[in-house]
């Protein structure tokens, strides 16, 4: 009896060592977007391997907000596994030592290129000769356009603003009409990272920063360009001073005449307008030929594990999010494009651009896709407040002189970046 004892416990023990599974604890930002996209991607994954779990921890509200729940966590050893950071985002968790490189996993890793990854994926975290970051989700700014107000309006619908000139003409026309809660246009500025105004300035081929980081390289004539045009939308388009969530629901509701947005949104608000209008996309206004470009926005994984043994595991989750499977499902149940080149080809050859021609105009701006910036040091999410605060001084009208403000921005930021 006591050897069937000793016989069934070295059975159940060993049992329980083959069940066991590696947790690998994942974070992420705007659960909103892609609260859905990572539970079904964990339900995915966790079928093909079944001794991991993932664990997804609750959203944070956007990237900074990701950003600084990392940090803090960092400081009382609670830091996920991997943390899906804005990709302007990744520069501060490897000037901090935080990210682990992920160079020699891509290197040991034969079947990369079978699986759609490229130099392309990579350049998005790539820091000299390590890379610490993969994109997953990838978005550009776009033109979102209701046709039926544009139409009314008397605008050729046939050719929707290829400038901020004849943007800001649609609006006037679109106000001119003097309907009942609705207007011209819409400007998302206080997207996270101060995105749309690097839009402006990377558009005419300016730049935030000198090449050595240590000056201020916007107060040039391109980057005093992009805060003067940014005044006009309030002063001569006639744009509302109001918040991202307001203009979005105002647009879906049929209010707006054209909102300036990331595709990232484009599923989400499409579901939401239905049948209350036409919604047509459009490449983003003015964007100089040869020298403008426009941010790439969206987020990816950087893996922040340091146990060998969970980083062979949480290896394995960032290349089955990131490859042609994750790929696939961020871009039919979001706006964002693809950056797997495998995925991007599946969703071609299955007639999904086809049969959501909207979703095609950012693929159409990919020529035009650079870095979105980030500031050097510890005091980058200060630079982003600072740059925030001074548009808002623009939007609520407190500010007149446009040159005044860029001036003031290039001061503290100068004294953030010493």
């Amino acid at each position: 009896m006591k050897k069937m004892l000793i016989a069934f416990g070295l059975t159940a023990a060993l049992a329980s060592s083959l069940l066991a599974k590696t947790v690998v604890e994942i974070a992420y930002p705007y659960p909103f977007l892609f609260k859905h996209v990572h539970q079904e991607l964990k339900e995915k994954f966790e079928k093909q391997n079944p001794d991991i779990e993932v664990k997804v921890r609750p959203g944070a509200e956007d990237y900074e907000d990701a950003t600084q729940k990392v940090l803090r966590d960092s400081i009382t050893n609670r830091m996920p596994d991997i943390s899906f950071q804005g990709l302007n985002r990744f520069r501060i968790f490897v000037d901090k030592g935080l990210a682990v490189d992920l160079a020699p996993f891509i290197k040991n890793d034969p079947k990369m290129s079978e699986k759609g990854f490229n130099e392309s994926m990579y350049a998005a975290g790539r820091f000299g000769e390590h890379v610490y970051g993969i994109p997953f989700a990838v978005s550009l700014p776009i033109a979102y356009y209701n046709m039926d107000l544009v139409k009314k309006a008397g605008w050729d619908v046939n050719h929707l603003p290829n400038t901020w000139e004849e943007v800001i003409a649609l609006s006037k026309k679109i106000n001119a009409l003097k309907i009942e809660n609705k207007y011209g246009m819409a400007f998302q500025w206080d997207i996270t990272g101060n995105w749309l105004f690097q839009a402006l300035n990377f558009s005419q081929g300016g730049k935030l920063l000198s090449d050595d980081e240590k000056k201020v390289a916007f107060t040039s004539p391109i980057g005093r360009w992009s805060m003067a045009t940014f005044q006009k939308f309030f002063t001569e388009a006639g744009m509302p001073n109001r918040l991202r969530k307001v203009n979005r629901a105002d647009f879906i509701n049929g209010n707006v005449g054209v909102m300036f947005n990331s595709t990232s949104d484009l599923f989400k608000v499409s579901k939401a307008i239905g049948d209350k209008f036409k919604l047509k996309t459009h490449q983003f206004p003015g964007v100089i030929s040869r020298y403008g470009h426009l941010p790439a926005g969206g987020n990816g994984p950087l893996m922040l594990t340091k146990d060998p043994e969970k980083q062979k595991a949480a290896w394995k989750v960032i290349k089955f999010w990131c490859g042609p499977e994750g790929s696939k499902v961020v871009a039919k149940n979001t706006g964002y494009m693809p950056p797997n080149q495998l995925g991007a080809q599946e969703l071609v050859k299955e007639g999904f651009y086809e049969n959501n021609p909207n979703n095609y105009t950012a693929v159409e701006e990919l020529p035009l896709m650079t870095k979105w910036y980030a500031f050097p040091g510890d005091n980058a999410l200060k630079i982003t407040e600072v740059i925030y605060k001074a548009m808002q001084s623009i939007a609520d009208g407190s500010e007149k002189d446009s040159d005044k403000v860029v001036d003031d921005i290039a001061a503290k930021i100068e004294k953030l970046i010493k």
